[in-house]
């Protein structure tokens, strides 16, 4: 069973349900644990972890056959979002996907780039919107005339 399990130590906001999602399809039988860490945490994490010394932006291990560890600084990946073209909420769920290939054994390379963007493109592909979004209409019943000719407003 698919579970993710999502702790947040910042206080940007997070796309939890868009992430949840996307762990269930790509690791059905996974438990996953999503940390969303500060810069201090987040360093301090790598340099524990990897002996590397940098705020990364995603940070992923196992910790188990079918579990994982995911931990995200939020604050290095809205600074870094646009140097990928995406806003920073997508660009969370961009890092997001990084960790889960990593969870399943991708090493970096051009077939991981390709295959995050694929899933990116797949888990936030907005579908045709049919409905008049456009605020054309929003001011149409504003002025609506009373019985007397006059204008009453509408609300």
């Amino acid at each position: 069973m698919n579970t993710l399990h999502i702790r947040n130590f910042t206080r940007q906001s997070v796309p939890g349900l868009l992430l949840t999602r996307v762990a269930h399809v790509m690791l059905p039988k996974w438990e996953v644990s999503l940390v969303f860490a500060g810069e201090f945490r987040a360093k301090k994490l790598n340099t524990l972890m990897r002996g590397k010394t940098y705020v990364p932006n995603v940070l992923s291990y196992k910790v188990g056959k079918e579990h994982g560890e995911i931990i995200i600084c939020p604050k290095v990946a809205i600074r870094e979002a646009a140097s990928f073209g995406l806003s920073p909420r997508l660009f969370i769920v961009f890092l997001f996907i990084h960790g889960l290939l990593h969870l399943k054994g991708y090493r970096h390379g051009t077939t991981m780039e390709k295959c995050q963007w694929k899933l990116l493109t797949q888990f936030t592909e907005k579908p045709t919107n049919t409905h008049d979004t456009k605020n054309s209409n929003r001011n149409r019943y504003r002025d609506v005339p009373s019985e007397n000719g006059r204008h009453r407003r509408s609300d």
